[in-house]
């Protein structure tokens, strides 16, 4: 993963906002931080998906490539470096023929490398302006899905005023009933940075956007509808999804790919769209 400016002078032109306000835990030990400062990415930190994952009808490959994951330097309101995970136009070069998908994009796991039980996850992301695209920042349990839980810090499908958040679970997967969404207050959207954070609790999870509680699900709420899936370890999850299940569940665009309309296509061609993330930093529980 190369440290470049590419495309980073396209992408600031259309998503360049002011920083938002860090939350900054008072007195909190640090457990893990990735603040993507250095020339590559951090393989210590993170493993990189490849061809043969795929869920929810995606129209994405994941490849492990400089293309498609990166770090970037110079871009406006982040401090040093920068992940880039940005899809590709690519048909005819993946290699699953039942999926053929015609772009490459990038996901980022830190399961085997660093997990952790209760305390406080947070991103700093900032995100484009495209309908059908479907990044996320999550946790994950390290056992089979979705007996060991899900949380889904932030997922976005494209309309910009909002983000969702979820728990998945056994009983409670797929369309989860424990999902909200965040409508951001006027004037501020997924394009501008802002930090998205998950404070994980003994007996609740507090959902938060710059430190705002947006979310709150406790365990007699998660208990209401299976098993409480939140005292085991969970890794860290940065990826980039294109179309699919919760896209065309928003969008209803069945054409030319499921969940991905053709603007967003164009957006891709001309290297308009990525997700872009300052840091990543998790925190012991307050005390």
């Amino acid at each position: 993963m190369i440290r470049t400016a590419l495309a980073v002078s396209a992408l600031t032109t259309c998503m360049i906002a002011m920083p938002a306000a860090a939350h900054e835990p008072s007195e909190r030990t640090l457990l893990w931080a990735d603040e993507f400062n250095e020339t590559e990415l951090d393989r210590d930190n993170w493993n990189v998906i490849g061809t043969d994952f795929w869920v929810n009808n995606e129209q994405q490959a994941y490849v492990d490539a400089p293309e498609v994951l990166s770090i970037v330097d110079d871009v406006e309101g982040a401090d040093g470096g920068v992940l880039m995970l940005r899809p590709v136009y690519s048909p005819g070069v993946d290699p699953k023929p039942e999926r053929e998908a015609d772009f490459l994009s990038g996901r980022v796991e830190s399961q085997g490398k660093f997990d952790f039980t209760h305390g406080r996850a947070e991103a700093r992301i900032k995100m484009p302006d495209a309908e059908g695209v479907w990044p996320a920042w999550w946790l994950l349990g390290n056992d089979r899905w979705p007996d060991t839980g899900e949380i889904d810090i932030m997922e976005y499908v494209g309309e910009k005023d909002w983000i969702g958040v979820a728990l998945h679970g056994p009983g409670y997967s797929g369309e989860t009933p424990l999902v909200n969404k965040y409508f951001f207050a006027d004037g501020e959207d997924v394009t501008d940075w802002h930090v998205y954070a998950v404070e994980w609790k003994k007996d609740e999870l507090l959902f938060q956007v710059d430190g705002r509680t947006v979310y709150r699900v406790t365990r007699p709420m998660v208990e209401h509808y299976g098993e409480w899936s939140y005292d085991n370890p969970k890794y860290l999850i940065l990826n980039f999804a294109l179309g699919g299940a919760y896209p065309f569940k928003t969008n209803g665009i069945e054409e030319p790919y499921n969940g991905l309309p053709q603007a967003t296509v164009d957006k891709i061609k001309a290297g308009d769209v990525a997700m872009l993330v300052d840091w990543v930093r998790v925190y012991a529980p307050e005390d």
